[in-house]
């Protein structure tokens, strides 16, 4: 196989940029490869990151792979989530949820794709909030859709989304965006979403997340 080298650097981006785990026939057909040599290099992949000095693994679940955290440093990443969800929302953090808002059901490649920077952990954090909420896309397998929650259209006083402030219009600005395969970036103007500080405290009966995304996820001992 020509450049091996770059197969496994362009699996493992893809891995971290997706998040979720991936069908070894995706990553066949996205890395043009024979499954023969997709096998090859998610071995690869799997041996390199399995060194000492690399705080990523690489797991497998029948015919899906996915990227992971490394069981060893759990408790670090599980003080970092705690502290995390014991602040304000960030500035990021405001910006995805408005995005929620305004364009739900929205993916997170989508997301990813307006924001310019990968979102996960900071979907994760909305999540454990109780302010957005995520549900399978039904015309993409293991793929999510993610929406506002009822709490959070509450807490804004807000019976239905479409009463956020030139809730159409910003929705046509997107949609004229994407008609145009124009890179688009949060249209300018989108109002953000203000959120207290008292309604951002975790479910306490939620358990910290086990994915591990780059940036979205805290690992467990799993």
């Amino acid at each position: 196989m020509a450049n091996s080298e770059e197969k496994i650097a362009e699996l493992e981006a893809l891995l971290f940029i997706h998040g979720e785990p991936l069908p070894k026939k995706k990553i066949t057909a996205i890395l043009d490869l024979e499954a023969a040599e997709a096998d090859n290099v998610i071995e690869e992949l799997k041996k390199r990151l399995e060194a000492e000095e690399r705080g990523l693994t690489l797991i497998a679940d029948g015919d899906k792979v996915q990227l992971a955290t490394k069981a060893k440093f759990g408790k670090i990443l599980e003080k970092f989530v705690k502290d995390e969800l014991s602040e304000e929302l960030s500035p990021a953090s405001l910006e995805t949820l408005s995005a929620i808002v305004y364009f739900a059901p929205i993916s997170r490649s989508r997301l990813e794709y307006l924001r310019g920077v990968n979102s996960s952990f900071i979907l994760r954090s909305l999540l454990l909030r109780g302010l957005a909420e995520r549900f399978p896309d039904p015309g993409r397998q293991n793929q999510y859709l993610y929406r506002p929650t009822f709490e959070l259209l509450k807490h804004l006083g807000l019976d239905r989304r479409e009463a956020m402030p030139d809730f159409e219009k910003f929705r046509s600005l997107m949609k004229a965006f994407e008609t145009k395969s124009e890179t688009p970036a949060a249209p300018e103007g989108t109002p953000s979403v203000e959120v207290s500080h008292e309604e951002q405290k975790p479910d306490p009966g939620t358990a910290p997340p086990t994915e591990a995304s780059p940036a979205e996820t805290p690992p467990t001992s799993s």
